[in-house]
């Protein structure tokens, strides 16, 4: 599982997850993306048993790349203890989400559409967010119809 190697601090506190998510919101790596839709915590087990559901449904073909690293400690205090005595011990690690960051990219010659599909669709499963499946192809197919009926507008306009 994902954790970092070493922190500066052992213990955060929790913070907001407010707006957007302004870095890390476009596909970089791949052609497919799997995009959160609302705000959350992922924790390093849940990115794991993304990675491996994806991996396994396309028969370890293709490319993965995970877009987000858990680097928060989620601290807890042990059960049944009572309060005070300061914040409890580091017991997991989290990716803070935000809506619109890119969780995980596929690509390769071997991935179609509905294979990259299928594999995202069972990897949401093992999330805690809302996610939406992402083409990169959708969006070249539309500059180009966009670029091709600017260019007969000013075709006609010439003749």
């Amino acid at each position: 599982m994902l954790s970092p190697k070493r922190v500066k601090f052992r213990k955060q506190q929790r913070g907001r997850m407010r707006g957007v998510a302004t870095r890390g919101n476009k596909i970089a790596f791949g052609e497919f993306a799997l995009q959160a839709q609302d705000c959350g915590w992922v924790t390093s087990r849940q990115i794991e048993a993304s990675r491996r559901a994806m991996t396994r449904y396309v028969k370890r073909g293709g490319k993965i790349w995970i877009r987000i690293f858990p680097d928060k400690p989620v601290t807890m205090r042990p059960a049944e203890t009572r309060m005070g005595s300061g914040k409890g011990n580091p017991e997991f690690w989290v990716a803070v989400v935000k809506p619109g960051r890119i969780l995980f990219e596929m690509g390769g010659e071997e991935i179609t559409e509905e294979i990259a599909k299928e594999a995202m669709r069972l990897a949401q499963y093992k999330l805690p967010v809302k996610t939406k499946f992402l083409a990169l192809e959708s969006d070249d197919q539309e500059t180009s119809s966009t670029a091709a009926s600017t260019k007969a507008k000013t075709a006609s306009l010439d003749s």
